[in-house]
């Protein structure tokens, strides 16, 4: 299986800003640290993204796929193998998420 994705996994948009998780629950944990699912919200914070001179920095992120066969709290966990979407404030894809460090154990299930 995966790795999956908690609150001390290193994530960020494709241009460089930092994705910052806040899980709706933090009773199960993978690693020590809350796992996360698709339901949780992430934020972006310190996109320099911009177009012709406009910043457009991505916001948040919408999550497109998400583990298959595990969820937390009736929401779909998410894994090295989910695919995110880095978003603008209109809502406008900018790009994949890239996930550089996940947890492999899981506790509390």
């Amino acid at each position: 299986m995966p790795g999956f994705l908690t609150t001390a996994s290193v994530m960020m948009c494709p241009h460089g800003g930092t994705i910052q998780p806040t899980p709706v629950s933090a009773n199960v944990t993978a690693g020590g640290a809350p796992m996360l699912t698709a339901a949780d919200t992430f934020l972006v914070a310190g996109c320099p993204f911009n177009i012709a001179g406009a910043p457009q920095p991505c916001v948040s992120v919408q999550w497109v796929q998400s583990a298959a066969q595990s969820t937390r709290g009736g929401s779909p966990t998410l894994t090295l193998s989910s695919v995110g979407l880095c978003v603008a404030a209109t809502q406008a894809p900018q790009g994949p998420v890239m996930i550089s460090s996940t947890q492999a154990t899981v506790s509390g299930l």
